[in-house]
Parts: structure tokens; C-alpha cells; sequence
């Protein structure tokens, strides 16, 4: 039973530190120690050191050997890195769920994301709008049915969110809203061309208003 609750508690606190992070809580390069997560939140400190590494493996928090994990800055190369590899990944699982006769009924989940994100108010935090905003392309993958891929994009999806949370996200729902949807309908229409085209444009989009509004790293 103790092994249960040790459990839970490790997933509570990586939950409100992740949210935390998510919700710019902590400064780019703010440092989180073992020390003060347990003081902070009356947990013990291997409580605290696993529920550090939970976000480390997400890309929410950055630790190099010997050194304190912390919030990382994010940089435009960083993003055209991320979309370098997501682009083609979610073209790919474009094509996939065209090619699947059985994909049609599994993408009830992403027409209740496109749904959910329209539904999110203007003034709520730009947390929440991303959340809703990937909650699409999370579906999209899960609809695929490979467990890998899926554990693959959720390694991914951390530092998406981030970038996204740091810049404060300002494409505008109306437009994310009407491009998931234009992808969902090529999906349901068994057009394959046509939802990789617009899963190629939606998120080449994406990559350009985050970089614009990113800087490099200062020189030295």
C-alpha cells in the first residue's frame, strides 16, 4: 500500500510542478533543487528528485551532471530543431490514418480537440489555449494506435508546449481552430494530399510566428 501512495504522490507533485513551468511560474534558468521542492511542498527528497526527473525526461526542465535542473531558455534554433523533426513525424501520421480504413472512428477525439480549443475563453492562461491547441495533434497520434509513436511525440510535446508558453503563443485560436479543422475534414474525407499539405502548412506556420518573436542565445 505504501508503494501506491509513493506513486501517487510522485505524479501529484510532477503534476503541479509541470503546471507550474507551464504556466511561467519559474524563470527561464530558474534552478529547482531536490531541497527546496521537498521543503516547498512537505515531501521527502527522493519524492522531490523523481518527480524533477519526470520533467527533465519531458523537456520541461533541463539538468546537466552535477548541476541543479532548471528551466530552460528557450532559443529559436531550439524551435526549428523541435519542427525539424515534427513536421515530418505528423505528416507521416497524416498519411498513416488516410491509409487506415479503421482510423475514421478514432478521430472523435481530435474533433472534440478542435471543439474544446474553440471553447477556450480569450482571457484564459496561455497555458491552457496551448494545451488545447495540442490536445489535436496528441489525438491525431494516439488515433495511429503504435504505442512507441505515442511515447515518442510525448517526449516531444514538453518542449513544444514551452516554446509556445514563451512566446506567448500568438497565432489566434480562430485561425488554429479553422487549420486543425481544414486537416480533420481532409482526414475524414480519405484526402490524403490534401491533409499533409495542411498539416505541412499549419505547422510550418506555427514554426515561423514562434521563431519570429524568439532571439538567439547572447554571444560568449
Amino acid at each position: 500500500m505504501s508503494k501506491l501512495h509513493t506513486v501517487s504522490l510522485v505524479d501529484a507533485l510532477a503534476a503541479t510542478l509541470r503546471r507550474r513551468v507551464l504556466d511561467g511560474g519559474f524563470d527561464p534558468g530558474a534552478g529547482l533543487t531536490e531541497q527546496e521542492v521537498a521543503a516547498d511542498y512537505d515531501v521527502s527528497r527522493p519524492t522531490a528528485k523523481t518527480a524533477i526527473t519526470t520533467l527533465v525526461q519531458e523537456g520541461l526542465l533541463r539538468r546537466e551532471p552535477h548541476k541543479t535542473a532548471h528551466v530552460p531558455q528557450l532559443f529559436r534554433a531550439d524551435v526549428e530543431d523541435l519542427f525539424l523533426v515534427r513536421i515530418p513525424l505528423e505528416i507521416g501520421v497524416v498519411a498513416l490514418l488516410v491509409a487506415d480504413p479503421s482510423a475514421g472512428s478514432a478521430l472523435a477525439d481530435a474533433a472534440r480537440a478542435v471543439t474544446d480549443l474553440a471553447a477556450v475563453p480569450e482571457g484564459a492562461p496561455t497555458s491552457d489555449f496551448v494545451d488545447a491547441d495540442l490536445g489535436f495533434h496528441r489525438a491525431l497520434v494516439a488515433a495511429v494506435g503504435s504505442p512507441r509513436l505515442t511515447r515518442l511525440y510525448a517526449g516531444l510535446s514538453g518542449e513544444i508546449h514551452l516554446s509556445m508558453v514563451q512566446t506567448r503563443w500568438a497565432l489566434g485560436r480562430d485561425r488554429i481552430v479553422a487549420e486543425h479543422q481544414g486537416v480533420l475534414d481532409a482526414l475524414r474525407a480519405g484526402d490524403g494530399a490534401r491533409a499533409g499539405h495542411l498539416m505541412q502548412t499549419h505547422l510550418e506556420g506555427a514554426c515561423a510566428a514562434l521563431t519570429a518573436t524568439m532571439r538567439d542565445p547572447d554571444p560568449g
